[in-house]
């Protein structure tokens, strides 16, 4: 199996879906704005989004792939199917029993998690009920989410990386064709969830009875590899709730702030999440398993070098992503976000997060990338750690900056705190000698950093005044940003060609 074709087709799958949330979020913004109903929406959807990432994508996949890798590669189809059906059955009754819960204490929730909503009683009351409505997200996400670690454990990457676009279709459909039969219309959005939840959990499901992996639900409490992903989800769920709380208290510091900026840093965390996804959650989705067999196999030579393709290949695309992400701030939220309710006044105050998020996106990547190597050796404590250094540099800085720069300070105090993560698990990697780099980064990280100059350069030029983005049309936006993008691109593929580099030289080959 060769990473770097996987790659592609990972990240090709994960580019439509973040394509189809950038026409999600500019549908949502043309037809809601930038206000009290987006911010309410906005923050009801993030409580059963962080769940998701903790139960989900966080705590759950970091202690429950290596295991299930473990498991398929010495124990047999049998064992594993049985280590299947246990962990589920464990999980989807927990997760019941958290959504239920999450729908009876929405009140507090909202008052918990954005307490100056209180001193507007109608904002509150609509985040409530919208709450109510996409709790039970966390459920179906979820469980979506270990069919996906399934998947991705039998090399079937492109199905989960497929996934999360049908809950933008659903988004699409609601907010186009549904808002006018909700009152208010905002409700739509919130069924929105619920609908794509349940559609991406359905279209796993033939998947895995493919692989006769399908789950069936069987609670064994004396399972041992239950207990084992148990235990290692207690610090997993420790250290993802730490980052999670971190996007939270961000969030209250927000809902003091004028209205609006809520709704500011979701569209700019939007952004930033679509190189975020496309380099770092991918190559972290293909990483986990092949470092756990290496580790598993106790092949540690060929650990390192693994890691240390993924950490190339995370600067060769994230630097100049983050460079771009900078330089491109009002082209792209003019293009995409400019319409209808959507303000040029709302545009700069995006402009300004987006520019405070590009600051830490090459960090925000490498952690997707450090922490599996951590994860698949089945040490979960040592990322916890540094998660709380991160947490505690996040919400200092916090402090100081909310004061100066509004809610672009929130977003600058996420990428210096990532900037702290990555730099600490990166430093603990090599000290333990986990990882050992390869030769050749000086020239590497020269020829680099000249390529991403040339590319700065060229957008720097050709995208011009940003009074000009402010007054075209839609559809001139769109078509000069194409142009401006692909000169930018060109101009740094042609000059990584020109130094050297080729595309075969990053190809890496596993075995399935």
């Amino acid at each position: 199996m060769n990473l770097l074709k996987v790659l592609a087709t990972v990240s090709s799958l994960t580019f439509v879906s973040r394509v189809l949330g950038f026409v999600r979020d500019a549908i949502i913004a043309r037809v809601f704005g930038a206000g009290a109903m987006t911010d309410a929406f906005f923050v009801a959807f993030k409580l059963p989004n962080l769940l998701r990432r903790l139960f989900a994508e966080g705590a759950f996949s970091q202690a429950f792939v290596p295991i299930l890798g473990e498991y398929k590669n010495q124990r047999g189809h049998a064992e594993t199917r049985l280590l299947v059906d246990h962990v589920s059955a464990v999980l989807a009754l927990a997760l019941f029993a958290v959504s239920v819960i999450g729908v009876i204490a929405a009140p507090v929730l909202i008052y918990l998690t954005a307490p100056g909503f209180s001193a507007d009683p109608a904002k509150n009351a609509l985040a409530v009920d919208l709450l109510q409505v996409t709790f039970p997200y966390i459920l179906f996400i979820s469980l979506t989410a270990f069919a996906g670690g399934i998947l991705n454990t039998y090399s079937r990457f492109s199905v989960p990386a497929f996934t999360p676009a049908l809950l933008n279709l659903s988004f699409i459909g609601f907010a186009l064709w549904g808002s006018p039969y909700f009152d208010p219309p905002v409700m739509a959005l919130a069924w929105a969830v619920l609908a794509g939840g349940v559609l991406q959990l359905a279209f796993q499901v033939p998947f895995l009875v493919r692989l006769s992996l399908l789950p069936r639900f069987k609670l064994d409490l004396k399972d041992s590899g239950v207990w084992r992903v148990l235990r290692q989800m207690g610090p997993a769920v420790f250290g993802v709730s730490i980052g999670q709380l971190s996007l939270v208290i961000n969030n209250i510091f927000a809902s003091f702030l004028v209205t609006g900026s809520v709704s500011w840093l979701y569209y700019a965390d939007r952004l930033m999440e679509f190189p975020l996804g496309l380099l770092g959650v991918a190559l972290g989705t293909i990483l986990l398993p092949s470092l756990s067999k290496h580790y598993a196999s106790r092949s540690g030579d060929e650990y390192s070098r693994l890691l240390d393709w993924g950490l190339r290949i995370t600067l060769l695309l994230a630097v100049p992503a983050a460079a771009a992400l900078a330089l491109l701030a009002v082209p792209l939220v003019t293009t995409l976000f400019q319409y209808g309710a959507f303000t040029a006044a709302d545009t700069f105050a995006t402009r300004d997060a987006v520019m405070a998020y590009s600051v830490g996106l090459v960090a925000l990547i490498l952690v997707k990338i450090l922490a599996p190597a951590f994860y698949a050796r089945q040490n979960i404590k040592t990322p916890v750690k540094i998660a709380i250094a991160s947490l505690v540099t996040t919400q200092m800085l916090n402090l100081v900056l909310v004061w100066h720069l509004r809610h672009a300070g929130l977003a600058l105090a996420i990428s210096i705190g990532a900037c702290v993560n990555a730099g600490l698990l990166y430093t603990l990697l090599r000290r333990a000698r986990v990882y050992q780099p390869q030769p050749g980064w000086g020239v590497f990280t020269l020829k680099l950093g000249l390529a991403v100059y040339a590319m700065s350069t060229v957008l720097w030029v050709t995208a011009g005044d940003n009074a000009q983005w402010l007054t075209a049309l839609g559809s001139e936006r769109l078509l000069r940003l194409s142009a401006v993008i692909g000169a930018g691109a060109f101009a740094y593929f042609v000059s990584l060609f020109a130094l050297g580099f080729r595309l075969r030289d990053f190809n890496y080959k596993v075995a399935e």
